[in-house]
């Protein structure tokens, strides 16, 4: 059973000859002078408790179909079946008056939330004390950092659960500690069943948070699959502005490739050694190990760098960086020239499946030059044979001291 189901939906923007014309319209179907299509046939649906993420360039269409959802913009095709109650935060401040209090402010957000008095004035001290701002809860909202406006649109919004919860990049205006704290509650929510629709260009918190993400390129969905495979192709779509090298292909754990670039330079071998030389799949924990990634030049080309990440099972980003950052970025290049890269690290991670990702660009990001991006490159997995045992994504052995102390 779908709790949110989009059917084929289009949104145009028009013009009119005259605003006459504009009104007339809502009678009479009339011809606009221009149509501007900010989205198109645009089709998916949410089962109860999924998490989903909506990414995409600016201007991509995020923002308008979150707005038809939650009926603050009408489609101009299609329909959106909704099932349970929404709350969504589109815009900070949320239609704030910046006369009145943040107070008077949450008060009247909930009642357009459809909650009533009796409802309102039980949620309020809830609403006051997760915000966290103190006096300024009575003060005029006109005196409010966007910070500020934000704890208490999503107080607001999540003072009681919601079926869908829906968040469009207000968090991002927030503090570290109030979007740890924003965060924890949206987990919360999710354990108990809320479903998740977020926009976000924060590639960490769609991993964390979503099963599933959705790529918008110009108003249509052209990538709906697991977080990790849609980041990953938006990823070698920014790098490609004209889109026409990216490639996925499925390698045999089912995991999807995606690479992309110029082709200028190519990475032609990947492999981990452990300090005996030999090739490993499979290390231990603080293991010693070296990544060596061979190059060859097709043509000649000013500066070459390379970079690689290091991911974990589902994406997420562990440590990174490049030649150009390390200061070894190789110069004046000549066709058929071959390079070896023999990265030493110790393998500082926790039992696990990892990945890496490679990138030979010509400056410091893939962005500005790139001749090549490989997704999954290599993938290994750590094991723990010999160390305390403990959890998490990295090995961070403490010494622990313990003292009992006695009362003078």
């Amino acid at each position: 059973m779908s709790l949110l189901e989009v059917a084929n939906v289009g949104k145009a923007f028009c013009t009119y000859k005259t605003e006459w014309h504009r009104m007339a319209n809502w009678f009479v179907e009339q011809t606009p002078m221009t149509q501007k299509w900010v989205l198109r046939h645009i089709s998916f649906s949410i089962k109860p408790g999924e998490a989903i993420g909506i990414v995409g360039e600016n201007g991509a269409g995020k923002s308008t179909l979150l707005k038809i959802i939650t009926g603050t913009l009408r489609a101009t095709e299609g329909t959106v079946n909704v099932k349970g109650r929404i709350s969504a935060i589109l815009e900070l401040g949320m239609g704030f008056n910046p006369e009145r209090s943040g107070r008077n402010n949450a008060r009247h957000t909930a009642s357009l939330m459809g909650f009533n008095n009796k409802v309102i004035e039980q949620i309020m001290p809830d609403i006051e004390e997760f915000a966290e701002i103190g006096e300024y809860f009575n003060q005029p909202v006109r005196t409010y950092s966007s910070g500020m406006k934000m704890r208490v649109a999503f107080a607001v919004a999540t003072a009681l659960r919601p079926d869908i919860l829906i968040v469009d990049e207000a968090l991002s205006v927030g503090d570290s500690y109030f979007q740890h704290k924003s965060f924890q509650r949206i987990r919360k929510f999710r354990e108990l069943g809320t479903t998740l629709l977020i926009v976000s260009h924060d590639r960490a918190a769609i991993q964390r948070l979503c099963d599933r993400a959705i790529l918008l390129e110009k108003g249509q969905v052209i990538k709906d699959e697991k977080p990790e495979v849609v980041l990953d192709f938006y990823n070698a779509l920014i790098a490609e502005k004209e889109k026409a090298t990216v490639q996925t292909k499925t390698l045999g754990d089912n995991r999807v490739q995606t690479s992309s670039g110029t082709g200028e330079a190519k990475v032609v071998s990947t492999k981990l050694i452990n300090q005996k030389g030999n090739e490993i799949e499979i290390a231990n924990v603080g293991e010693d190990a070296i990544l060596i990634v061979r190059a060859r030049i097709y043509v000649d080309i000013p500066t070459l760098v390379l970079g690689y990440m290091i991911k974990g099972r589902l994406g997420q980003e562990l440590y990174g960086t490049n030649t150009w950052y390390t200061e070894q970025a190789l110069h004046d290049l000549k066709a058929n020239q071959q390079i070896e890269y023999r990265i030493h690290f110790p393998m500082n991670f926790g039992p696990g499946s990892y990945s890496v990702s490679l990138a030979l660009t010509g400056s410091e990001t893939h962005i500005d030059v790139n001749y090549e991006w490989k997704d999954l490159a290599l993938v290994f997995d750590v094991v723990n044979n010999d160390k305390t045992k403990f959890s998490g994504c990295v090995w961070n052995e403490p010494i622990i001291e313990i003292t009992e102390l006695t009362d003078n």
